[in-house]
């Protein structure tokens, strides 16, 4: 079973609560095909085309992140709900990742637990930063150890915030460049902070190959001892112990050195839908296919990892567990 664990759902009725939390950003995500009807419709077509089995559903980077708890609580709800009415309409296609009300952290304890206690839902998706502060703040702590003590997924996408640089947001690269750039950061913050060794039960996934972490992780063993002398353990080592989608747009060396670096194991297919469509979608997938990938990484990257990862199996009766 093919399981793309990155890729997008929202309707104009959540995006609108976001708008009333304060978001100015939701423009962009509307009419893109992310949503419900004729899109959804679309959608499965376009998976069934590509051979995608199932998506893992996420609304990052379009959380409910703000400071007005009451709405960031109702929107998380909300779409939390909504999702879940989706995957019960499409149990052989669909799963989700739950959304939480952030920066408030009983509220989205209390969310993540309802979500994954009542909902079913996969997992919890997270970005990788929460309004402009890092993840690996203290104060975000009992998020970690209430997933440890889970055992859950944790999703993480970038926050499209250009990594707070205007020296990306000003020149137009927030997306091109910032998005990896935030998972790079993102990805070495968990190192240094041992959040992987801390909390070993989580299973922490990571957009877009890492970013540039892949590239970077004989760098940092060289280097942590005498910037981040706290570091638990060889970030190479740390890095082994997360996961990683494949969405690097079709270009087999960064995918390469992905599993060269990381391990083939460690791979997830992930899609970015609705944003690679079509044409640009289907090679999202047929490119960890290519020849400089063998049959045994292929195999493990599109349908061996993510399965035992979530769980999931397909029964002699062809539907899903």
């Amino acid at each position: 079973m093919r399981i793309d664990v990155h890729a997008h759902y929202w309707t104009d009725d959540y995006l609108d609560l976001l708008v009333d939390l304060g978001h100015t950003d939701t423009g962009t995500q509307r009419g893109l095909g992310a949503g419900g009807g004729e899109e959804l419709v679309a959608r499965l077509r376009l998976m069934h085309r590509a051979g995608v089995d199932m998506q893992v559903l996420s609304a990052s980077p379009q959380l409910p992140y703000g400071e007005d708890r009451d709405k960031a609580v109702a929107a998380a709800r909300f779409v939390n709900d909504q999702y879940a009415a989706l995957v019960e309409r499409h149990p052989d296609h669909f799963r989700a990742f739950a959304a939480t009300p952030m920066p408030h952290i009983d509220a989205s304890i209390a969310e993540l637990g309802r979500a994954l206690d009542e909902l079913h839902m996969a997992g919890v998706t997270m970005n990788t930063t929460v309004l402009g502060h890092a993840l690996v703040e203290p104060r975000y702590e009992p998020i970690f150890a209430e997933l440890d003590r889970r055992a859950a997924v944790l999703y993480l996408h970038p926050a499209g915030n250009s990594a707070c640089t205007p020296l990306i947001s000003q020149y137009h690269l927030t997306w091109m460049i910032g998005a990896p750039i935030e998972d790079t950061i993102s990805a070495m913050q968990l190192i240094t902070a041992g959040i992987p060794s801390r909390y070993p039960r989580i299973k922490i996934i990571n957009s877009h190959l890492g970013g540039a972490l892949p590239m970077l992780l004989r760098r940092a063993d060289d280097q942590y001892q005498w910037e981040a002398p706290d570091t638990p353990e060889r970030p190479s080592s740390a890095a082994r112990r997360m996961w990683y989608d494949t969405v690097g747009h079709g270009h087999v060396p960064a995918l390469r050195c992905a599993i060269d670096s990381v391990g083939a194991d460690r791979l997830l297919l992930g899609t970015d839908f609705p944003y690679e469509a079509g044409e640009v979608f289907v090679r999202a997938v047929d490119y960890i296919t290519d020849p400089r990938i063998t049959d045994h990484e292929a195999s493990a990257i599109l349908e061996g990892n993510a399965t035992a990862l979530f769980g999931i199996t397909t029964p002699a009766n062809g539907t899903t567990a």
